[in-house]
């Protein structure tokens, strides 16, 4: 009768017994663009190659962009006399008949709408850095010509040192894996062992392979390398 208990009792401590979940990975930027630009034109000029290391709002590349500097010049000039013609206006406007102040009101805004809509016109012939990164791929060079109506990727880039592990684990371990719980792990081709914890838990399960997928933040790691690892599983208290 004894023995019987104390098998019960071992049983019972071995269900409690975390077990460590085994995963493998890649390594992938934290962030990562493709670059286009949404306007038709010449490629002017290109002021990066790959490997360039960027701040957020540097200029990458232009297109040609004088026709449209020049009507932004123009429409620049006339919001400056629209309003300059509304303010006088403005300033006698008991001595004048409203549907007159209505028409300079009208011109002095539609100035300004001309201005916002070539200022716009001219963002569109410059790419900029969306974020802090570096240049991974360039698939440009002075002299194309781009599409707006085909746009293409002209420029890749990604987070310069932010990286992000994305584990996958067998989908079995869907109630036992959490946020928070730290990931042992290996780069393939370095004897070092490394941890994080996990940040996030992809909401559904790859019906092809039987997996669920994590993400665990790091740094450093070149994008596309793989590992492997074990998510650490707490003891059930």
């Amino acid at each position: 009768m004894m023995r019987r208990v104390l098998l019960g009792l071992l049983c019972i401590a071995m269900s409690l017994q975390a077990e460590d979940v085994y995963a493998t990975f890649t390594v992938e930027a934290e962030k990562s663009a493709n670059l286009a630009f949404t306007a038709s034109g010449i490629v002017k000029n290109v002021t990066i190659d790959i490997a360039s290391v960027v701040k957020k709002g540097d200029v990458l590349a232009t297109l040609e962009n004088d026709d449209i500097r020049a009507s932004l010049s123009i429409a620049t000039t006339a919001l400056s006399f629209a309003k300059k013609a509304y303010e006088r206006q403005k300033k006698v406007e008991k001595l004048v008949d409203a549907s007159r102040l209505d028409t300079y009101a009208y011109k002095y805004e539609n100035a300004k709408a001309q201005v916002i809509y070539q200022q716009a016109l001219l963002e569109k012939t410059i790419l900029k850095a969306p974020f802090d990164g570096i240049i991974f791929d360039k698939l440009v060079e002075v002299g194309d010509v781009v599409s707006g109506a085909m746009i293409r990727t002209v420029l890749k880039m990604q987070s310069t040192k932010a990286r992000k592990l994305i584990v996958s684990f067998d989908q079995k371990y869907w109630k036992v894996v959490k946020v928070g719980e730290v990931f042992e792990y290996r780069i393939d081709g370095d004897t070092k062992r490394y941890s994080g914890k996990i940040t996030k838990i992809y909401p559904a399960a790859d019906s092809k392979n039987r997996k669920m997928r994590a993400e665990v933040r790091t740094e450093g790691f070149l994008v596309g390398l793989f590992g492997e690892g074990m998510i650490k599983i707490p003891d059930v208290k």
